[in-house]
């Protein structure tokens, strides 16, 4: 009999590519697992991707905590990269214990992990210490991005800001022309690529593809977050085709250090 798990997701109410590409990753994993992934969402009003929207967005993230506690939800995800770091270096900390707190509180305890606080653990596990990566958003908040991975002690070597601040526009970017934009970073100075650093800009089909062909660890918010919701969850880390991370090592890695 397969095992059941509830996946809370905490979104801003203009994405739709993280309730499409993270349930993606974890429905095709191996079937010897025995699983089955539900997901349950619950969401935060932003529409355009601005300071001032996100700093009101995050405001009601406590809210949807509780909410999807009601739920009793194995495991929480707030999926928003820059909804996160847009509120100051290791904001994800506070968010993900405040979060947790919610849910312990309405008697529906489960783990929270943050996509921003799943990048920058993606980046200590693969020991990266210089990267590059691809971001949807306006010059001034991929500038926020770029001093919080600084603030973590993670050097962004090069990055292409695509200047996209309608949060539905940036999930019609197509994927395929990632593979493009990557070629024009400095990938030989890099540890590791970000080739969406965006739940919400589509990158799932590309990620293994631009790991091939640049020789680096390439993932996405949206692998990270996948990543730290099945080692949250106690399982294996593995997701076929979904890049290093990905590749079901990492977790035991860490378990045996």
């Amino acid at each position: 009999m397969a095992d059941s798990y509830r996946v809370g997701m905490i979104v801003p109410s203009s994405n739709v590519t993280m309730e499409t590409e993270i349930p993606a990753m974890l429905q095709a994993r191996p079937g010897h697992y025995q699983e089955d992934f539900t997901f349950h969402s619950s969401r935060m009003r932003m529409q355009s991707v601005t300071q001032e929207e996100l700093e009101r967005m995050d405001e009601h993230s406590e809210d949807c905590a509780t909410l999807l506690s009601d739920a009793r939800c194995d495991v929480l995800a707030y999926a928003c990269l820059i909804g996160i770091m847009a509120q100051g270096p290791g904001y994800h900390e506070e968010s993900e214990s405040k979060l947790h707190r919610k849910t312990v509180e309405n008697d529906g305890a489960a783990p929270v992990v943050t996509s921003a606080g799943a990048l920058v653990r993606a980046l200590e596990r693969l020991e990266a210490e210089n990267v590059a990566l691809i971001a949807p958003y306006m010059e001034d908040l991929t500038r926020t991005v770029i001093d919080y991975f600084e603030h973590a002690g993670v050097s962004v070597v090069d990055y292409e800001a695509l200047e996209c601040p309608d949060n539905l526009e940036v999930a019609k970017l197509d994927q395929r022309n990632l593979m493009n934009i990557a070629e024009g970073l400095d990938t030989d100075s890099a540890d590791a690529l970000v080739l969406s650093s965006c739940v919400q800009m589509p990158s799932l089909a590309s990620v293994q593809a631009a790991e091939d062909k640049f020789g680096l660890p390439t993932f996405s918010a949206a692998s990270a977050t996948t990543y730290e919701i099945l080692d949250r969850l106690g399982l294996s880390t593995q997701v076929q085709g979904a890049g290093r991370l990905l590749d079901g090592g990492m977790n035991e890695q860490n378990r045996h250090r």
